[in-house]
């Protein structure tokens, strides 16, 4: 998939009118029919299937659904799973971008990753009260990395509280190992299915605290796509399965080179030390030379995470890389504008570029992780900043891991607010 891109000064840009607020729509039955036709073909070629628990508790009722993002097929499964049943889908707003109407149409709300967005829940209270109107949500809000639960924002008790309605979750299987993001929209030959269940009714969000309620989400959502397809035994033999794993372990485990990895084929490897590793049709890792100190994928993920959070605690995390930028302020095109620097420290962002007319900085305290993601409509790997004003899509020109991005953008702001509440 694309996206519409216009070259255009970043002063013309800056001067653009923008993003009108777009009041959600029910989804036209025309429209969603469409989608559930164009649906079938994938779905038969990964032998869907879904089972249910507790589905009488919603009936015809409007609710809830609150769905693990794992690939784009995510969105076919939900129109096999609930059509015709009128449902509204929260999504990033870059998606209506030259599709405004068409997405409008088909009931998607648009909000800004990672960024507060106040107006959000109004939308949604909007469809499941107003249009009586179901909302399928993402509660992630980004594609898994390494196939484990993302971090889920906090206070989501407050929003089933505010809300009031049943509450449905869809968690899927398979649909990670067909096509994870690192592997460059390459689909392998994997089934994938569903358990669809009614998690909370009503009466059961009134008898729970906030806490509990984002303890029970914290359960729902807790999977490890590796490990599933380890213990049920499904093999993956396709000749590409590690291209772009390096995407994920940017970290060399032996040697510590952060710029070397690459993966290619079945094989993972360090131009640094020589290191190399074979991606086993069960998803494991095995060093083709000596031991396998990380056999499981999320294993060395976590350990990457671990080193980050080092740097950030004895202060030598810095990151500085040359970037294009693009920029996002309405749903016209994503406009290209030159080139820029970007900086992350313990301070937070700082991008700088346009010749010196562009400079824009964000606090570690903006979002609790970030908008960071692999081959962007198919352009590159990007990092997003920005406000509900503006976005900026910077994607670095060397080999900077925007894995490592994120990771330090998420320890950064546990580690920040942790201080804040020490000195109050």
């Amino acid at each position: 998939m694309k996206i519409k891109t216009k070259d255009l000064s970043y002063e013309k840009v800056i001067a653009l009118p923008r993003c009108e607020r777009i009041k959600p729509q029910k989804p036209n039955i025309l429209l969603s029919s469409v989608i559930r036709l164009a649906s079938i073909p994938d779905l038969l070629a990964t032998n869907f299937s879904y089972t249910t628990q507790r589905m009488e508790e919603v009936k015809d009722k409007p609710c809830l659904i609150l769905m693990n993002h794992s690939s784009f097929i995510d969105l076919k499964i939900a129109s096999r799973i609930f059509y015709p049943k009128p449902y509204g889908i929260v999504c990033t707003s870059d998606g209506f971008v030259g599709k405004k109407k068409l997405m409008s149409m088909i009931g998607c709300i648009p909000t800004r990753k990672f960024v507060s967005d106040f107006t959000l829940i109004e939308d949604m209270q909007y469809l499941l009260k107003e249009k009586n109107t179901s909302v399928l949500m993402y509660p992630e809000a980004s594609y898994s990395f390494d196939g484990t639960a993302t971090a889920l924002p906090r206070k989501m008790g407050v929003l089933l509280k505010r809300l009031g309605v049943p509450v449905v979750t869809v968690i899927t299987k398979g649909a990670f190992a067909r096509d994870p993001l690192y592997n460059m929209l390459q689909k392998r030959k994997v089934k994938v299915s569903a358990h669809v269940k009614c998690l909370l009714t009503p009466q059961e969000i009134k008898e729970k605290s906030t806490k509990e309620l984002d303890e029970l989400l914290d359960r729902e959502f807790s999977f490890d796509n590796f490990a599933w397809q380890k213990v049920n035994g499904v093999e993956i033999n396709e000749p590409f399965r590690a291209d772009g794993l390096h995407r994920i372990l940017y970290k060399c485990c032996e040697c510590g080179d952060e710029k070397k990895m690459n993966g290619k084929g079945t094989r993972l490897s360090c131009s640094n030390c020589g290191k190399e590793w074979e991606l086993t049709p069960l998803g494991e890792l095995s060093a083709t030379d000596g031991k396998t100190k990380f056999s499981h994928i999320p294993d060395w993920y976590a350990w990457e995470r671990k080193c980050v959070r080092e740097e950030l605690e004895n202060g030598t995390y810095n990151m500085e890389t040359d970037v294009i930028i693009r920029m996002m302020v309405d749903y016209k095109a994503i406009y290209n504008v030159g080139k820029g620097k970007l900086l992350h420290t313990v301070d937070g962002f700082r991008l700088t570029g346009c010749d010196g007319k562009l400079r824009f900085e964000q606090n570690p305290l903006a979002s609790y992780s970030l908008y960071a993601d692999y081959y962007w409509y198919e352009i590159g790997d990007v990092i997003c900043i920005g406000n509900n004003d503006v976005l900026y899509y910077c994607f670095p020109q060397d080999n900077t891991p925007v894995a490592k991005t994120r990771l330090a953008a998420e320890e950064l702001y546990k580690q920040t607010k942790q201080k804040r509440k020490k000195t109050k």
